[in-house]
């Protein structure tokens, strides 16, 4: 009678060695620049003005990513670069509420538990943060609805139209819009760049995570500085 060998016992990976055994992340080469515009997201008085905010980020990192942005916007007007914000806004709460995920988490513990009351019509969270917007320079694409910003705005359009290839991502959430609109901009063969002092989230622990994602899979990332001295 033949005797079976024992089988090893399996044991289960912690995400710690999980993490562990995982292959480092490839660096990608040098960004390939080419036409870049900036494209903000979000960058309102709605996650940013702890006075009015409906989904706010905490005031210390409000204040921080909002004059982060502030610099490198005047860095990027000063070099003749595009600036274009895209802010979300509703007709109605259905347009939220139709989104099923959006609906389950209204009005709990979650971080977007305030969902359905966010950007609504007269909603002084529409409005840009002032030290962002340059009326006579900037471009404001409005009506964004979902974490994609191409998504039923004419993003692509403007962009198109002028020839842009290279998209210098800032604004809020990281690990929501900012990830989303960076994998967007990959389907369409974009560059994307994320700045990486101009972005931050309410989801502070995922801040990182959403960053490392976007490495290893769908774009780049860089400092102010870097950006600034590139293009």
């Amino acid at each position: 009678m033949t005797r079976r060998t024992p089988q090893t016992p399996h044991t289960p990976q912690t995400p710690s060695t999980a993490q562990a055994q995982a292959p480092a992340p490839r660096t990608a080469r040098p960004v390939p620049y080419g036409r870049a515009a900036v494209v903000t997201i979000d960058l309102h008085r709605g996650h940013l003005d702890p006075a009015v905010a409906t989904m706010p980020l905490p005031a210390a990192d409000a204040e921080r990513v909002t004059r982060a942005n502030a610099e490198f916007l005047a860095g990027a007007r000063e070099r003749g670069l595009p600036v274009v914000h895209v802010v979300t806004s509703y007709h109605a709460v259905e347009d939220i509420a139709s989104n099923p995920w959006w609906a389950s988490v209204a009005d709990t513990d979650a971080s977007r538990a305030n969902v359905l009351r966010h950007q609504l019509p007269g909603s002084p969270g529409l409005q840009l943060m002032p030290e962002v917007h340059d009326p006579a320079y900037d471009l404001v694409v409005t009506g964004k609805k979902r974490y994609d910003c191409f998504a039923a705005t004419d993003l692509d359009h403007v962009l198109r139209s002028r020839h842009i290839d290279t998209l210098l991502l800032t604004g809020v959430n990281t690990n929501s819009c900012v990830l989303a609109t960076t994998v967007a901009a990959n389907t369409r063969d974009y560059v994307p760049v994320v700045v990486e002092e101009c972005v931050d989230t309410m989801d502070r622990a995922a801040h990182e995570a959403a960053l490392l994602v976007i490495r290893q899979a769908f774009g780049w990332t860089a400092t102010v500085k870097e950006v600034l001295a590139a293009v």
